[in-house]
């Protein structure tokens, strides 16, 4: 196990131009992957017995000039297309693509502001301060499970004015389904032909204009949506003899009142879903969508339970029920969220800046932003550095919760003993995340005395305090 781990941490050592920020990378990814609270760097400190100097380098890595996050997320989808086992529908590789809601307090952290959260659970605020985030992951696993593999998280609001006074930089600019889509398809680009699917937020026109130029570059990717219940769209024109311009839409249709309309024309088919075989009906149609824009798109209208649903899809030769089974596995991004959040602790940073100026909570209308104000190229070059230590800390953490999901999908069957850790209910299949984390935090170091020879080995064992021999890497 230990040894998968080095091969895979060893393939970023041309990301960095300095061996030793490689080094510090590699700490932290490890430390990620055992560590036992969300304290900061310090917890990585006290899992893996490092030097208690080690702080202000680690502190300092993720500003560091040694590394860019381009060449990170480039070696990452390479990884994750060599050594996991990515799912596909028809030879395209499944991409799910959402966005997370992290409430921040710091008042001279970049990029935060006053965030809208629609839920209905009444412990949730409906207005927050925090950060905005489009994650971007990919399907991996085989019948037992699936599970969705993070590939990219990334800052998508309140970041317009900062990113623009980077040289060159042109990125950022759009709204945040833009940004999401133009993320999975550079990470999709490695797969080859990609399915996106996206929750009913990201049905646009702006976001299917943008997948049309993109799709122009090569690499094709259609996506998987659903539709509001006030959609509405047309039937294909009936052709016109005699002058004029020709028809570009046919008759409008409300799309939800086709459930009670059409409803003998709706078929029954047996589908999984979350896991399980389900009965629905459904009624397929390729209708023209988007005012101005008029694409054609499958529409696929389901009854399941008492309940109703409007599905989307770009590619016009999927199967409805296809659409159906690749639309309930979106929710696997929401497992994602969890995993990440609760397990690796990936959302609890606290990167700030002197530079940034405090975050004014109630700002008038006509008044400037205080970001705006600023024209000192330090504080410019301070808060850039900032908002790359806060995206290269959940990179980190996308790498090692990679790494744990691909150590679950190669080991659980044989590698574990069992039982290693209580449950109250044994899983008999694919172990989570925190279960791999458990077992390594308890074995790490024992795995550190059998494979001295290995990189990993070395760098932590450089780094602890007064280790002198193989046998010291034993005491935890």
């Amino acid at each position: 196990m230990l040894k998968f781990i080095d091969s895979v941490l060893c393939q970023f050592r041309p990301c960095f131009s300095r061996s030793a920020a490689f080094e510090w990378f590699a700490v932290v990814v490890l430390g990620l992957m055992i560590r036992s609270d969300y304290l900061g760097i310090t917890s990585i400190i006290r899992d893996l017995s490092l030097n208690p100097c080690c702080y202000e380098c680690l502190n300092h890595f993720f500003r560091s000039a040694a590394w860019s996050l381009e060449g990170l997320l480039s070696t990452w989808v390479n990884v994750v297309r060599n050594h996991a086992p990515v799912y596909r529908v028809d030879g395209a590789a499944v991409l799910i693509g959402d966005g997370i809601k992290v409430p921040k307090e710091g008042r001279r952290m970049p990029a935060v502001q006053k965030l809208h959260q629609e839920s209905e659970n009444s412990s949730k605020a409906p207005y927050i301060f925090g950060h905005l985030l489009g994650a971007v992951g990919v399907l991996v696993g085989g019948p037992t499970k699936l599970s969705c593999l993070p590939l990219h998280l990334q800052l998508q609001a309140g970041v317009k004015t900062i990113f623009s006074w980077a040289e060159g930089e042109s990125q950022r600019q759009e709204s945040h389904v833009v940004q999401l889509l133009q993320q999975a398809y550079e990470a999709g680009k490695s797969f080859g032909k990609t399915l996106l699917l996206l929750d009913r937020y990201f049905l646009s026109v702006h976001v299917l204009r943008c997948l049309q130029l993109l799709n122009q570059a090569g690499a094709k990717m259609n996506i998987i949506t659903r539709a509001k219940r006030s959609c509405i769209a047309y039937e294909k024109p009936s052709y016109k003899p005699g002058k004029g311009r020709p028809r570009k839409k046919g008759a409008k249709l409300k799309l939800f009142e086709l459930f009670s309309d059409r409803a003998e024309q709706f078929k029954e088919a047996a589908v999984t879903l979350y896991g399980k075989r389900e009965k629905v009906r459904y009624l397929c149609l390729d209708l023209l969508w988007g005012q101005g824009l008029y694409q054609e798109l499958r529409f696929v209208l389901v009854k399941y339970n008492g309940r109703y649903a409007i599905l989307v899809s770009t590619d016009l030769t999927l199967a409805a029920t296809t659409i159906i089974e690749l639309y309930g596995l979106r929710f696997k991004i929401e497992s994602m969220f969890r995993a990440l959040k609760h397990s690796l602790g990936g959302l609890a940073y606290q990167f700030w800046s002197k530079s940034m100026p405090k975050l004014k909570r109630y700002l008038k209308k006509d008044e400037v932003p205080p970001l705006e104000q600023i024209s000192d190229k330090k504080d410019k070059q301070n808060i850039l550095q900032t908002i790359k230590a806060t995206e290269g800390y959940v990179t980190c953490c996308c790498i090692a919760m990679g790494i744990l999901q691909m150590l679950a999908l190669r080991y659980s069957s044989s590698g574990l003993p069992r039982p290693f850790r209580y449950l109250r209910t044994r899983s008999r299949g694919i172990v989570s995340e925190a279960t791999i984390m458990d077992y390594l935090r308890k074995s790490i170091f024992r795995m550190f005395a059998k494979n001295s020879q290995l990189t990993i080995t070395q760098i932590i064992k450089s780094k602890q305090l007064n280790c002198n021999s193989d046998e010291d890497l034993l005491v935890p």
